[in-house]
């Protein structure tokens, strides 16, 4: 059967408008975040959608504009803490396709807890009322790696090397790559640690106000699985 060529316009025009309303509802749901506030569910859910959009190369660049910069001057609502590496290749913003204002990020080398990147969160969690704290490990740390090979770690590298020691021992017997073993044990362990920290953090956990969740980023996808 021929289609006319009204009718080959008419679905032109249906397919363009269905793929519009597509693209919005992407739009409507990645722009939520500074309209209202977020469940810890919602929070997790934007960030997992951005980094699909940083994946295939379909990145929206939200909240980057010369009003928003306005905006968040007067006041910033984040909806999710990141605790992640210092590694140059793991920025949170670029992998999580968000602007200015969405996130709280600390990071520090292997993403490990001390006092200071404890009290940020804390700050993030009860000042600003986020939701959702991340803790963002990746494959290959060089902290890790440092640690795990048990190399020379002059001056105040060894504080890091600390705080990942127990993960790399909890992984010890675990088959599988050495290394990646214990890059997943690190955030879990940190995760853990988040989890049961009193009193802020621990507290609002049980009270299912806060969610925190570990994950693990691919160097070579780009993509952020969470793990814990």
């Amino acid at each position: 059967m021929q289609t006319s060529r009204r009718q080959f316009l008419q679905m032109g025009v249906g397919v363009m408008a269905a793929g519009m309303s597509a693209t919005l509802l992407q739009a409507k749901l990645a722009n939520a975040a500074p309209i209202a506030p977020l469940t810890a569910d919602q929070a997790l859910e934007h960030l997992l959608i951005g980094n699909q959009r940083y994946i295939s190369r379909k990145k929206m660049y939200l909240n980057q504009t010369q009003s928003r910069l306005q905006e968040v001057a007067q006041g910033q609502h984040p909806f999710a803490v990141i605790l992640g590496c210092a590694d140059s290749r793991v920025p949170p913003e670029i992998l999580f396709d968000r602007g200015l204002g969405d996130l709280f990020v600390v990071r520090v080398a292997g993403n490990s807890l001390n006092d200071s990147t404890l009290a940020s969160i804390e700050y993030a969690v009860r000042n600003l009322a986020v939701p959702l704290v991340m803790v963002l490990g990746h494959e290959r740390c060089g902290a890790v790696t440092a640690v795990l090979e048990k190399q020379e770690l002059p001056g105040h590298l060894s504080q890091f090397a600390a705080a990942i020691l127990p993960a790399i021992e909890a992984s010890a017997q675990e088959e599988g790559d050495r290394l990646d073993n214990a890059v997943r044990a690190n955030i879990r362990f940190v995760t853990a640690q988040l989890r049961a920290s009193t009193p802020v953090l621990a507290e609002r956990v049980e009270a299912k106000q806060i969610k925190i969740v570990g994950a693990r980023y691919d160097l070579d996808t780009g993509r952020a699985e969470v793990i814990a």
